[in-house]
């Protein structure tokens, strides 16, 4: 399960901000047990990508304006103080410049109705996770979000 493929062979450097599968990966949860948790489960699977936490969407949205580092994806909470994960998410593919970094944006939530999943795709997230309580159960879920879009075939996986 911590086997690893390297996809920054053959990379062309002017596409690296498309799809950055060695990028951080931003999660958004504004619980500090949940954001523990989630450290545990990264360092336990191994993967090289840097963890970044932001406890609301609001201090997510001032980092990703001001890096020049594309993010490999974002697991996002739905409900949080000031900024929610709708908004952010609605920010996000509105803004020309950040649309273009191709970020995938995933919900990670425990607030989980019908209305919330449709309202989500409606937005063209790529994904809609509800928060498992165990622990075995979030790391398989983090594993195959993981694996999945390290798997998936990005422009800059291919040359000009």
């Amino acid at each position: 399960m911590n086997s690893l493929i390297s996809n920054t062979g053959g990379m062309n450097e002017n596409k690296a901000t498309i799809v950055n599968k060695n990028g951080p990966v931003i999660i958004i949860e504004d619980d500090a047990d949940d954001q523990l948790f989630l450290t545990e489960v990264f360092a336990k699977l191994g993967y090289p990508n840097e963890v970044k936490f932001f406890f609301s969407g609001e201090e997510a949205l001032a980092f990703i304006n001001l890096t020049d580092e594309a993010p490999f994806l974002i697991l996002s909470d739905i409900n949080m103080p000031k900024l929610n994960g709708f908004e952010l998410r609605q920010k996000l593919r509105t803004d020309d410049k950040l649309n273009t970094k191709c970020i995938p944006y995933l919900f990670f939530s425990t607030a989980s109705d019908q209305k919330a999943v449709i309202d989500a795709y409606s937005m063209s997230v790529q994904g809609f996770f509800v928060k498992k309580a165990s622990s075995e159960e979030l790391e398989q879920t983090i594993y195959f979000i993981m694996e999945y879009w390290r798997r998936c075939a990005a422009p800059n996986d291919f040359q000009d």
